[in-house]
């Protein structure tokens, strides 16, 4: 080769590398995914995994007679697989992609379009993949809840015709009016990490069902005291620790918005469950355990939607009234109106769910939500801004109206279709062996 045909080979490969290398650089700089992000995301979406299997369904078989265990273990397993299912099916397409005020679009049914390195606007830093997969455990146990309203008396195959069904009516589009860019998104309602979505819309659905199955045989007449708090105990514990990535994972991020959440969640919880245990000791004599593991999961359920929006201290002061509030909606309410919520999804996650999200309007600080585009953040009622209590109320009211109608609508055809409730032997001898031909030994 000659000296002048060497000269230009250098010079090619010289540009070939400047031009590979501001390639690099460009991808780089489009490309908004961040590593620390995308790790804390793939395991909060473990840990809220986690909460539902084992952990809810642990802390709801444990609370049930031993004739229905493993019924009460099969609807939280059962409704994991089926949500996953329909959320890759079309799901989270209708209540995360699209940019309509009511329900989502269609650019994601079957995953289609689905890339390695895509995003969705609504989490830029982190892989697409990983914000559906962190949004479908959501969706799992929502729906997973409300089995405890129903538990001991309802068909399975009812249970999981109204599962499929309510995902698509009820969950998914309240998901795309809060989280989704829907209209109460737009108006402003803060729920930072389903006060709504989640609690509110699981408990009404869940006494709705109650209340159409109606009451258990021997409801307030025979021993229906659970077989074993000992596993209702590991998995409220489950559950805890699994609320650390339900509410500071959805920072949707790794920084320090994610640890203040952490700490109102801890709190709360904490609150919640000394708040609870105090009324009981005072009121009937002795703290239960049964108690005081309620009063850890309300006070989690409640601190939820305002978690993100809130200082550490106002996690105390939502776990204490999260306490007293769902034990009074769990004895004297229910006593009251004569409903049987088995479990107490309503008493603990509705009414919970209810006061987290106007609590939310009550102590969001604006030091806590400001961002570099709003650096007042979003204030509420205590920094002088009661507009925000009203939407609040507002998202509550809606929430409550949707949840409430489509439920009832859709248990009334389920129950003329294939009918909702085992019959009274089935519900006798227990649902273990009577729908599934097993029995704890």
């Amino acid at each position: 080769m000659s000296p002048r045909s060497a000269w230009a080979a250098r010079v090619a490969c010289g540009l070939l590398l400047v031009c590979l290398a501001q390639a690099a650089r460009a991808q780089q700089a489009a490309s908004t995914i961040d590593a620390g992000h995308t790790a804390w995301m793939l395991g909060s979406t473990a840990l809220v995994l986690l909460m539902t299997i084992p952990g809810l369904a642990l802390f709801y078989a444990g609370m049930v007679r031993k004739k229905n265990v493993l019924a009460t273990m099969m609807q939280s397993f059962a409704a994991t697989g089926i949500v996953s299912v329909l959320w890759f099916a079309g799901a989270y397409s209708l209540a995360f992609t699209g940019d309509g005020a009511w329900l989502g679009g269609l650019g994601r049914v079957f995953l289609s379009g689905l890339t390695r390195d895509g995003t969705n606007a609504l989490a830029p830093t982190i892989p697409e993949s990983v914000f559906l997969a962190y949004q479908m455990t959501f969706a799992i146990i929502t729906c997973a809840l409300i089995a405890g309203a129903v538990a001991d008396r309802m068909k399975f195959s009812a249970f999981i015709a109204f599962i499929v069904a309510w995902l698509f009516v009820v969950y998914v589009p309240i998901a795309h009016w809060v989280w989704g860019g829907g209209f109460l998104a737009a108006a402003g309602l803060l729920d930072y990490a389903g006060g709504t979505v989640v609690h509110i819309n699981a408990g009404v659905a869940g006494l709705v069902a109650a209340v159409l199955l109606g009451r258990r045989r021997g409801f307030g007449q025979e021993n229906l005291a659970p077989y074993d708090l000992s596993m209702a105990v590991v998995g409220t514990g489950l559950l805890w620790v699994g609320w650390f990535g339900f509410n500071a994972g959805s920072a949707l991020a790794a920084d320090g918005r994610a640890g203040l959440a952490m700490l109102a969640t801890h709190f709360a919880a904490s609150a919640g469950a000394l708040s609870w245990m105090a009324i009981e000791w005072w009121s009937r004599g002795k703290p239960s355990v049964l108690g005081i593991i309620s009063g850890a999961v309300a006070g989690l359920g409640t601190v939820t939607p305002a978690s993100g929006f809130i200082l550490p201290a106002h996690g105390i002061v939502i776990g204490l009234a999260a306490g007293a509030l769902c034990y009074w909606a769990c004895t004297s309410l229910k006593r009251r109106l004569r409903y049987d919520d088995s479990l107490d999804v309503f008493g603990v996650h509705g009414v919970g769910g209810i006061l987290g999200t106007l609590a939310a309007g009550i102590f969001a600080a604006g030091a806590v939500t400001a961002t570099a585009d709003n650096p007042a953040g979003l204030p509420g009622l205590l920094e002088g801004n009661p507009r925000q209590l009203l939407i609040q109320l507002g998202g509550v009211l809606a929430t409550i109206a949707w949840s409430g109608v489509g439920s009832f609508v859709l248990l009334k055809l389920i129950d003329a279709a294939i009918g909702l409730r085992v019959t009274d032997e089935a519900e006798r001898d227990g649902l273990d062996l009577a729908l599934h031909g097993e029995a704890m030994q």
